[in-house]
């Protein structure tokens, strides 16, 4: 069956984080070009709607449908996703424990293909180090997926990494570049080769996934939009802004640490320093390799990241 109709759950979770992810969607064909009054992408005519919490106040883009839900209750989601072709659920990593509601809301429908959130780093394949501890509950979701799809033939699921939020996390203040104070954080040497996609490659994947359900079917796809090093984007942001930029250097043996530390307090925001030894760290070697990646698969072609690096510069 061709998919049209998508329901995307969880987008007024950090509200401005997921919105925009929305509107990549939207811009990469992630939504019905006919009500945009523009031409989309050939053979792409996909319809959204946004489901979001009742208690949400969240605006949207003009056109994108809204149902509100209560997101605890199966019942309420299963109504609000009936009759949906695919559903995509863009809960933030610190929500994505409680994704178990949308799955058994999603079979209760039968909705027959569900992306659950793994954007981020890939965390079956690091299940067992620190940082995949943080990640079990994404974990447990796709177990559970694979045994769904075992146990109803009329259904599968797609999950897709990504590895960093690449614009968004520059235009948050969470990079370890700032643009606009021209300061930057460099872990270890600074030459670990690291994989980051922005927000509009990952609504591309989407569409990609959505586009050819038969080939992603009950997979796990890695993409990345650009691999790339700390050291690389710092000289584009230094030319890019005409500024030389002031550094400071710390070690990944000590984000580990303060990581560890955080965690025996129960302090979850170890994450953080974790992420950041995973990416960037000397010798992590957790890089999208090219025999692994799907971005051949899904049509995705390598994005250019001085123009994005300038883009955002711009904007600040």
């Amino acid at each position: 069956m061709a998919i049209q109709k998508v329901a995307v759950v969880g987008v007024s979770h950090h509200a401005s984080r997921q919105i925009h992810r929305v509107q990549a969607y939207r811009s990469s064909g992630l939504g019905n070009s006919r009500h945009q009054g523009r031409p989309g992408p050939p053979q792409c005519w996909l319809d959204v709607t946004a489901i979001t919490r009742n208690e949400s106040t969240a605006t949207f883009p003009e056109k994108v449908a809204v149902k509100k839900v209560d997101i605890t209750s199966v019942d309420s989601v299963k109504d609000a996703i009936a009759g949906q072709h695919a559903v995509v659920s863009a809960a933030a990593s610190a929500a994505a424990g409680n994704q178990k509601v949308i799955i058994d809301a999603v079979i209760a429908a039968k909705v027959p293909r569900f992306i659950p959130s793994e954007f981020g780093i890939p965390s079956r394949e690091y299940r067992d180090t620190k940082i995949g501890g943080l990640l079990a509950p994404k974990i447990r979701n796709t177990d559970y997926l694979i045994e769904l799809a075992k146990q109803h033939d009329w259904f599968s699921w797609t999950g897709v990494s990504n590895g960093l939020f690449l614009d968004w996390s520059i235009r948050s203040g969470r990079s370890f570049v700032d643009l606009k104070n021209h300061k930057g954080t460099i872990v270890d040497s600074g030459n670990e080769p690291y994989s980051t996609s922005t927000l509009g490659f990952i609504g591309q994947a989407v569409v990609a996934v959505l586009k050819k359900p038969g080939d992603t079917a009950n997979k796990y796809l890695d993409i990345a939009g650009v691999v790339t090093t700390q050291n690389e984007v710092l000289r584009i942001a230094e030319k890019v802004t005409g500024a030389k930029f002031d550094l400071s250097h710390v070690n990944g043996a000590e984000l580990e640490k303060i990581g560890d530390e955080k965690l025996a307090r129960h302090d979850y925001s170890a994450f953080v320093e974790y992420l950041q030894q995973f990416l960037f760290a000397d010798g992590a070697g957790h890089a999208l390799k090219p025999e692994k990646s799907a971005n051949e698969l899904l049509g995705l072609k390598e994005e250019n990241l001085e123009e994005l690096i300038k883009s955002i510069a711009d904007e600040l």
